[in-house]
């Protein structure tokens, strides 16, 4: 599980796919990971599976190739990081659990004040809400009132801006979507 606040961008060394996967290779300067540790990359929960001085190294499946934008990665395109929750951390953002309910399309970036309006399917705005959290590339964000059947908008501040990877998103750039886990809770319970 994660917050959804980026601790640092990293680098796609390359992205190796085969028939059954694909190797996704990251240079970062996270400390204190290790082997089989979770760490978020653009908000899809990975194992490392090897590590070294500055690199670590996950293998996607084909479902998280198909449901996340990580199968469009490619050598030198940065990537949120974000290293598992601890119980003994602050939780600043909201819960994020890495599992992505599909990818958006950026329609707009307005730049005063800043707002990205985002593309998605009725599957994916049925759970949002004004004010509510939504996690894009794996960043914790509140949603604006403009919520639609097939779009929302999230305001951005500049720090957050500046220290992820939505300094590098244009319209038509793809990007992950979590919705809130408690929402998908709620219709789950309600809807039997």
């Amino acid at each position: 599980m994660f917050t959804g606040l980026i601790e640092e961008t990293g680098k796609v060394v390359y992205l190796k796919r085969s028939s059954t996967s694909a190797e996704l290779v990251v240079k970062s300067s996270l400390t204190g990971l290790k082997n089989g540790d979770s760490v978020a990359v653009n908000g899809v929960c990975q194992t490392i599976k090897w590590l070294r001085e500055d690199t670590f190294a996950c293998d996607v499946l084909p479902e998280t190739l198909r449901v996340t934008n990580l199968g469009g990665l490619g050598p030198g395109v940065e990537v949120n990081l974000e290293r598992a929750l601890m119980l003994s951390d602050r939780l600043g953002g909201h819960l994020v659990n890495g599992h992505i309910d599909g990818t958006g399309i950026i329609r707009t970036i307005i730049r005063d004040p800043l707002s990205i309006e985002i593309g998605v399917s009725p599957e994916i705005t049925r759970f949002l809400v004004s004010k509510g959290s939504v996690a894009i590339d794996g960043i914790s964000l509140t949603l604006g009132p403009d919520v639609t059947k097939d779009s929302f908008k999230v305001y951005i501040i500049p720090h957050t801006m500046e220290n992820t990877c939505l300094r590098n998103v244009r319209p038509g750039s793809n990007v992950n979507i979590e919705v809130d886990i408690l929402a998908k809770y709620v219709d789950k319970l309600t809807n039997r």
